[in-house]
């Protein structure tokens, strides 16, 4: 009997109760992780006191703290002080129970004693043919546990970037170190292995590519070295998704220092494309690069209409590409391969992409120039320029006198004599106070 072979209407409520639980606990992440600073002190809040009413500070009762059920009962208000409970907190629990739910129905197969590739994230690629470490009911679910991990990260680090515009690394390391442990461990969670290519399309870019790239063309069948050597394997998929998922980004972060002279994207976001990247590998955690910005510009262009604002969290969009990747893996991957299949080009079209990202930034702001808009570079005062008030704020710190260009009037003689401008008073006004 396979014991991992369970009904779907025993599992899917035992994980949407379990979801709903863990929930509760990413309600608690949310809430303290901002007021700290540094990793260890973060984790050290979760366990340095219970839950309370931030208001009177009221312990919550065991039954209050129940997920979804406590806030209904309490109308969603305190018991001791009546003050409001933010509906937030019963929804984060409904979205990790949801999530939850929706992650295995689309990552396990309908059924354990039929064959392996129904499960939805599963390619060509995949691995599913390495089959003499696991049973394929136990990788999956390990599998599972590494992305719905993941997706917990993605929530924390969500919400509190969509109100405080930071990401602590509590949402983040602790996930992006457990993920590289169970990818050297199981060898078996990633999607797609370490490096492939399609040996037609190689042989047909080395026929036109230039000499001096000729050393760079080479063919490693990387589902084969994944077999032969699986956790190592499996440390490397991880490694390189971390260096790829957070390299991305930084060369952003550069590419925007350069042009813009500001940050174009915060470290928060660096570290949370590594965690991701660790999580799925660097040719998936690439594609949620990419879909990212086609999600994120509607809010962009909102957020400018509506509050004249060109900043927006980039964390939760990142997350929110990189679930929509997960749940519809088997429509996203196909289109993605095509890139891949390249092989060895796939890195000399990334410095192409950056070096065209530059050049681009570059001739926008010199169109901007031209047509008299702000740039936002310090050599441009534009909208955050010399203002009216910074130049009362100058002239204010740089007057001597306290009076000047007013009617003298009688002060305490101490003030200025604190100043040291008691003496040029007195030889200007003529008298003493």
């Amino acid at each position: 009997m396979n014991y991992f072979d369970l009904p779907r209407l025993f599992v899917l409520p035992f994980l949407f109760i379990i979801g709903c639980c863990i929930g509760s606990f990413l309600n608690v992440c949310i809430y303290r992780f901002p007021a700290k600073l540094r990793l260890r002190d973060q984790l050290r809040s979760l366990v340095s006191h219970g839950s309370g009413c931030p208001r009177c500070a009221a312990s919550i009762r065991w039954h209050d703290n129940l997920p979804l059920i406590g806030w209904l009962i309490l109308l969603g208000k305190c018991r001791s002080c009546h003050r409001s409970i933010s509906p937030r907190y019963p929804l984060i629990e409904l979205l990790t129970g949801i999530l939850f739910v929706a992650v295995y129905q689309i990552e396990m197969p309908a059924n354990f004693w039929g064959q392996v590739p129904d499960a939805g994230l599963l390619s060509p690629d995949g691995p599913q043919n390495i089959r003499d470490l696991w049973t394929p009911a136990v990788w999956l679910h390990l599998r599972y546990l590494l992305h719905i991990s993941m997706i917990c990260g993605l929530i924390v680090a969500t919400f509190i970037d969509f109100e405080l515009r930071i990401i602590p690394d509590g949402s983040t390391v602790p996930v992006m170190i457990f993920a590289v442990l169970l990818s050297t461990i199981c060898g078996q969670t990633f999607l797609v292995p370490l490096w492939f290519q399609d040996a037609s399309v190689v042989t047909s870019l080395r026929h036109i590519a230039p000499d001096w790239l000729q050393p760079f063309i080479f063919s490693w069948d990387g589902l084969s070295f994944a077999i032969q050597h699986p956790h190592v394997h499996g440390f490397l998929v991880s490694i390189a998704g971390l260096m790829v998922g957070g390299g991305i980004v930084w060369m952003v972060r550069i590419a925007g220092f350069w042009v813009l002279k500001q940050e174009a994207m915060g470290f928060g976001d660096v570290v949370l494309m590594a965690m991701i990247g660790s999580a799925i590998g660097w040719q998936p955690v690439t594609v949620v690069f990419f879909l990212a910005p086609v999600l994120a510009i509607f809010a962009a262009l909102l957020a400018w209409i509506t509050r004249r604002d060109r900043e927006i969290p980039y964390g939760p969009w990142l997350s929110i590409a990189t679930l929509l990747l997960i749940l519809c893996w088997p429509f996203f991957w196909p289109l993605a391969r095509r890139i891949f299949d390249m092989g060895p080009f796939v890195p000399f079209m990334a410095l192409f992409m950056f070096v065209s990202l530059v050049v681009c930034l570059q001739l926008v702001q010199i169109v901007k120039r031209l047509f008299g808009f702000s740039t936002g570079t310090d050599d441009d005062p534009g909208e955050g320029g010399w203002s009216s008030a910074d130049h009362l704020s100058y002239y204010n710190s740089e007057r001597p006198d306290d009076q000047t260009g007013q009617w003298t009037r009688p002060l305490w003689p101490g003030g200025r004599a604190g100043q040291g401008t008691s003496h040029y008073h007195q030889w200007r006004n003529g008298r003493r106070e």
